[in-house]
């Protein structure tokens, strides 16, 4: 089956040589029973390219399964994929196969391999290599014929060094490794998704087709999409129903585009870095966007509090009751000899506080601050668990994180529920 075919069966868009040479691995891989590792950003279409294969493939009357590996807590991951006995654990009142039992002679595959925990990295391994797999809470030796397609927006390579994936079990994945190309490496299929797109939701609200002229197109092909064709849909989608002109020029068409603010990274260059890889923390992207928003809200509190110190000390009045909340007036009391502030302006009542014009300030420290990033995410993943009266599912979903990485952050932070 050629290239084109295939595009048409599975709704593929695109001629770019990189989506052509991943198709045609994809392809040529599929009458096989080799292990595939499907690499690509989040929103790509990975999952599509899984898809191709088993259907491709000598196993395509079976059955096949996608699992999420982030959406898994980490306790329950291993009875999920292998099943478990019955007692086996609180709440184990039945026994219950596994994935890898269910889907014997089928294909499973495995998304975001990356977020899988090291003991069920071990036990995967073993099946790729035996086809061998034990229930949890179970000495049964049981067999399996699974073949296994991952996929990871991660880079396992660096996670092998890190310590956070298995490198025996990385090599035994990327038998064949398919690589996915970000949307912004292929621009030239961008006006050719975006056209798609806009004519399927046309046809679905029954609205004339938007159209984008020259620089509004220009516009569309320059920029990041940095969630990728999944991105690009939701836009496409967004104009076809919210815009009331359907030929839209640049200024009309940027009303549509996220507009992304910095300031948050630009102040907190040591927490960029330690987000990137550069500390011994690790954050998601959407934890990293909640802590820049508290951090520069926090930043610029402080630099009010700062700027109101120096106010005073150079002699213009100011009235502490009224800028700062009671509950934080005696934090901020340092009384230095030399500005002779009278404690009473620091109280409870309104009376302002004035320093003599000749008072002069030889120098002033600036204040430290000290912003503890595990302290601030505790207390956000507290909040959000009371707020939603225990449920980690709901608490995951409020904190744009996955329920797996909530039930680590409980245990790591040793949060009472």
């Amino acid at each position: 089956m050629d290239i084109q075919s295939i595009k048409n069966r599975f709704g593929i868009i695109g001629n770019s040589p990189a989506l052509n040479h991943a198709l045609s691995t994809a392809v040529q891989v599929a009458n096989t029973d080799l292990t595939v590792l499907i690499v690509g950003e989040s929103g790509v279409g990975k999952e599509v390219f899984s898809n191709i294969i088993h259907s491709l493939s000598p196993r395509k009357h079976n059955a096949f399964i996608a699992v999420n590996c982030g959406a898994i807590p980490e306790g329950t991951i291993d009875s999920e994929l292998f099943g478990h006995e019955k007692g086996s654990f609180t709440g184990a009142v039945d026994s219950r196969k596994g994935y890898f039992e269910t889907v014997n002679g089928g294909t499973i595959f495995l998304d975001e391999i990356g977020e899988m925990p090291l003991g069920t990295q071990a036990r995967l391994l073993r099946v790729l290599e035996t086809g061998e797999f034990i229930r949890v809470g179970s000495s049964k030796v049981q067999k399996t014929d699974v073949r296994v397609i991952a996929a990871t927006n991660r880079d396992l390579l660096e996670y092998t060094q890190q310590g956070k994936f298995r490198e025996d079990l990385y090599y035994r994945l990327s038998t064949v490794p398919i690589r996915v190309p970000a949307l912004r490496d292929r621009k030239e299929d961008i006006p050719l998704l975006f056209r798609k797109f806009a004519s399927d939701f046309s046809e679905r609200y029954r609205t004339q087709t938007v159209q984008l002229d020259g620089n509004a197109l220009q516009l569309l092909v320059n920029y990041p999409w940095n969630g990728n064709v999944r991105e690009l849909k939701n836009i496409a989608e967004q104009v076809s129903v919210l815009s009331t002109e359907k030929q839209l020029n640049a200024e009309a068409f940027s009303r549509f585009l996220p507009q992304k603010d910095t300031r948050a990274v630009s102040l907190l260059p040591a927490v960029s870095a330690m987000a990137n890889g550069g500390g011994t923390n690790s954050f998601t992207g959407t934890e990293r966007d909640i802590l820049y928003k508290l951090f520069f809200d926090l930043k610029k509190d402080m630099n009010e509090m700062k700027q109101m110190l120096l106010e005073v000390a150079h002699g213009q009045p100011y009235s502490a009751q009224a800028s700062l909340p009671e509950n934080l007036l005696p934090a901020y009391n340092p009384q230095p000899e030399h500005l002779a502030m009278p404690a009473a302006g620091y109280g409870g009542n309104n009376t302002p506080i004035y320093i003599p014009n000749d008072t002069r300030v030889d120098h002033h420290e600036d204040v430290e601050e000290s912003l503890m990033l595990a302290d601030r995410e505790k207390e956000f993943i507290v909040k959000a668990l009371k707020k939603h009266k225990g449920r980690r599912r709901d608490a995951a979903n409020e904190l744009g994180i996955s329920e797996r990485t909530l039930y680590r952050k409980i245990k790591e932070y040793d949060i009472k529920e």
